[in-house]
C-alpha cells in the first residue's frame, strides 16, 4: 500500500474539562471514501477541521504528504467580501487549476457566476461553497454535511460528481442513502474514541449494535468478577499479607473501572402530544391553482387526505413545495379551486428555516413561550428541565441562549417545541436537517406510528422510504407548468411508477461489507428446560477454588522470576519457569472467562 496522504496521530482535544476526544488516530490514503459518523456533539466537525488544518488539537499531530492538496467544505460558508459568486468560487484555485471548471460546476448547480451573494439563500450559498471546494480537484476532500439545504436533483448530481472524483473523501452527513452510495470505510467517533470499520456505511448500524452488545456483556462480566473478589475479601483465608494487599488493590481497580464505564449516550424521547381525533377526511383540495405573476407554481391540483395518511412532498427548490403545503393547510388562498378541512383539525408546524429561533432567547423561555418553568405535554404539566432531558439537553442548558447551540441542538429544540403542541396534523418541513442517526431513527418511528396525519417536505430519500405512504412530486413531463402528481408508496416506489425501476433498485441496494463478520465467541451450551446441567453446576462450585489456586501459583512463579540471579545462574530454569508462568496465566484467563460465562448463564436461568 502506498503511504497515506494524511496521518492524524494521537489527537486529543480538551476544552478545560474532560476531553472531547483522546488519543485518536486515523489515516487517509489516495482513493479513500471514508464516512465519519457519530452523535451530535461528539466532535466530528471539529475533528474534520483539525485534519484540514483549520483548528488546533490540544495535543497530537496531523502529517500530510508533501504537496498534497486539501479542501474543506464548511457547514456555514461565508461569502461576505466577494462581489460575485464567481469570485468566491474561484478564490482557492491554484495556478494549475482549470478556471473553466468553476463555470461548469456553477452551471450544474444552477448558479449565475455574476450574481451578487448578498441576497442568496442558505441553499444557494451551500451550492457556491460546493463549487469552490470541488473546483480544484484536490487530493483530499473534507465535506461537512454537503447535502444540507440541497434539493433532490442537486443531491443526486453531487453523488454522481463525487462518485467520479479522483479525490480521497472524508464525509460527514446525516443522509443515509448518500453515505451508503459513496463510502467504503467508516470512522465512528463515539465517547471520545475513534473506531474504524473496513466496510461502508451500509454495514455501520449492525457493526455499532454489535459493539454496544459486546461492551454491555464485558461490563456485566466485570460486575460479576467484582462480586467474586468481594466474596474472597469477606470469606477468603490466606497466610500471605503481600498477596492479600495485591488482591485488595486489584479489587479497588476493578471497582474503579466499573464506576468509570461510559455507556452509550441516551437517545431522545420523541413523542407527539396527542389531541382529539380528527375527522376521517382531513383535507380535500379540488382543482386548486396558484401563480405569482407569470410563474405558475400549482395548477389544477386535486387531493384527498385521510386520517392516518403520511404524505411526502419532494421537488427542486423553487418548484412550489412550500406553496402547495400552505395551500393545503389554509395559510394561503388558491387563485382558483377550493380547499376544505375536516372536523377537529389541530395542526403543529415545524419550519426548516428556524424562523422561530431568537438567538438571544434561552431554551427555557423558548420551550415555555415565556410562561415560567413548566409546559403542558399530553395534558399533563411537566417541568421544562425534565422535558429538555427527553431531547438530550442538560439541565444547566435551561438558561443557555439559542445562539450557543449547535445545528443539531437547534434542530432538536425546534422538534421539542413542535411536538409539545397538541396536534392531529403534523406539518414537517425538512425535519431531518442536522439530526444524528439515532434521533433520525426515533423521528422515523414517531412519523410512522403517529395516530394522526403527517405532511412531510423532505429531500431525504431513505427517510421518505421509511415513513410515508404517498409522495407528491412535480410532473417531470411538463416542467415549469405547476403540475403535481401523487404517487402511492415511498420515494423508491415513485421512481418505479415513473418508469425508473432500475434506478430505484440501484438506489435501494446496499453494498455488502468487505469483511465477513467475526465468528461469535464460544458460549456454554444452553441448559435444557431452563436449568443448569450437573456439569455446569459443578463447574460453578469448583472453578473459584481452582482459579484461586492458580493465582497463588502464578504469584510464586513471578516471585521466582524476579530473582536477578536466576537467569545468570540457571538460564534453562529461568526459561522453564517463564514458559510455565505463561501457560498458567493463559489457563487462569480461560478458567476465569468460563466462570464468568457460567455466572451470567445462571443469572439468566434464575431470572427467567
Amino acid at each position: 500500500m502506498s503511504p497515506p496522504l494524511l496521518r492524524a496521530e494521537n489527537l486529543t482535544l480538551t476544552f478545560g474539562g474532560a476531553p472531547l476526544f483522546s488519543e485518536i488516530s486515523f489515516s487517509v490514503h489516495a482513493g479513500d471514501r471514508l464516512a465519519l459518523v457519530g452523535r451530535n456533539g461528539s466532535g466530528k466537525s471539529t475533528l474534520l477541521k483539525i485534519a484540514a488544518g483549520l483548528f488546533d488539537a490540544t495535543s497530537g499531530d496531523v502529517v500530510t504528504e508533501k504537496n498534497a492538496t486539501i479542501r474543506y467544505l464548511p457547514q456555514d460558508p461565508d461569502l461576505s467580501g466577494f462581489p460575485t459568486v464567481g469570485d468566491y468560487a474561484r478564490a482557492e484555485l491554484g495556478p494549475l487549476d482549470d478556471p473553466f471548471r468553476v463555470d461548469y460546476l456553477l452551471g450544474e448547480l444552477g448558479l449565475d457566476a455574476d450574481r451578487s451573494p448578498e441576497a442568496m439563500s442558505g441553499g444557494e450559498m451551500r451550492r457556491a461553497a460546493l463549487a469552490r471546494t470541488l473546483a480544484p480537484e484536490p487530493d483530499i476532500l473534507f465535506l461537512d454535511e454537503p447535502t444540507n439545504h440541497l434539493d433532490l436533483p442537486a443531491i443526486e448530481w453531487l453523488e454522481d460528481e463525487l462518485g467520479r472524483s479522483r479525490s480521497a473523501i472524508v464525509l460527514i452527513s446525516h443522509d443515509r442513502r448518500f453515505l451508503e452510495k459513496l463510502s467504503r470505510k467508516t470512522l465512528w467517533l463515539d465517547r471520545g474514541t475513534l473506531r474504524e470499520n473496513g466496510a461502508g456505511f451500509a454495514a455501520f448500524e449492525d457493526w455499532r449494535d454489535k459493539v454496544y452488545e459486546e461492551e454491555e456483556r464485558e461490563h456485566h462480566k466485570l460486575g460479576r468478577k467484582i462480586v467474586r473478589e468481594e466474596h474472597w475479601v469477606t470469606h477468603g483465608v490466606s497466610g500471605r499479607r503481600k498477596r492479600n494487599m495485591r488482591r485488595l488493590g486489584e479489587l479497588s481497580d476493578l471497582r474503579k473501572s466499573f464506576r468509570e464505564h461510559q455507556s452509550p449516550e441516551g437517545t431522545a424521547k420523541l413523542a407527539a402530544s396527542e389531541t382529539r381525533e380528527s375527522g376521517k377526511l382531513v383535507i380535500e383540495a379540488k382543482d386548486i391553482s396558484k401563480a405569482f405573476g407569470e410563474k405558475s407554481l400549482v395548477r389544477d391540483f386535486s387531493l384527498r387526505v385521510h386520517r392516518g395518511d403520511r404524505i411526502g412532498l419532494i421537488g427542486p427548490n423553487g418548484a412550489g413545495k412550500t406553496t402547495l403545503v400552505n395551500l393545503l393547510t389554509g395559510d394561503l388562498k388558491p387563485d382558483t379551486g377550493t380547499v376544505r378541512h375536516g372536523a377537529n383539525l389541530d395542526m403543529a408546524v415545524l419550519d426548516q428555516r428556524r424562523d422561530a429561533l431568537d438567538p438571544n432567547e434561552s431554551l427555557e423561555h423558548f420551550l415555555t413561550d415565556g410562561r415560567g418553568q413548566s409546559l403542558i405535554v399530553n395534558g399533563e404539566q411537566k417541568h421544562v428541565v425534565s422535558y429538555m432531558k427527553d431531547f438530550l439537553f442538560k439541565p444547566e442548558q435551561a438558561r443557555t441562549p439559542v445562539r450557543e447551540l449547535s445545528g443539531g441542538e437547534k434542530a432538536r429544540l425546534i422538534l421539542a417545541r413542535t411536538l409539545a403542541r397538541p396536534a392531529n396534523l403534523l406539518i414537517l418541513d425538512e425535519p431531518t436537517n442536522d439530526l444524528d442517526m439515532e434521533t433520525l431513527d426515533l423521528l422515523q418511528e414517531l412519523v410512522s406510528g403517529f395516530p394522526g396525519t403527517v405532511l412531510l417536505v423532505s429531500h431525504d430519500r431513505d427517510f421518505l422510504d421509511r415513513t410515508v405512504n404517498a409522495v407528491i412530486a412535480p410532473d417531470d413531463t411538463r416542467p415549469g407548468e405547476g403540475r403535481w402528481i401523487a404517487y402511492a408508496g415511498g420515494y423508491s416506489d415513485m421512481l418505479a411508477q415513473k418508469g425508473e425501476t432500475a434506478r430505484s433498485q440501484k438506489t435501494k441496494a446496499k453494498p455488502a461489507a468487505s469483511k465477513a463478520p467475526a465468528a461469535p465467541a464460544a458460549k456454554p451450551s444452553q441448559p435444557a428446560k431452563g436449568k443448569l446441567s450437573y456439569k455446569q453446576k459443578y463447574a460453578l462450585e469448583t472453578l473459584p477454588a481452582e482459579i484461586e489456586k492458580l493465582s497463588g501459583e502464578i504469584e510464586d512463579l513471578e516471585a521466582n522470576l524476579a530473582d536477578p540471579k536466576l537467569f545468570s545462574s540457571d538460564a534453562a530454569a529461568f526459561n522453564r519457569i517463564a514458559a510455565d508462568l505463561e501457560a498458567k496465566r493463559e489457563r487462569h484467563s480461560a478458567l476465569e472467562e468460563q466462570w464468568l460465562e457460567l455466572e451470567m448463564l445462571r443469572e439468566e436461568v434464575e431470572g427467567s
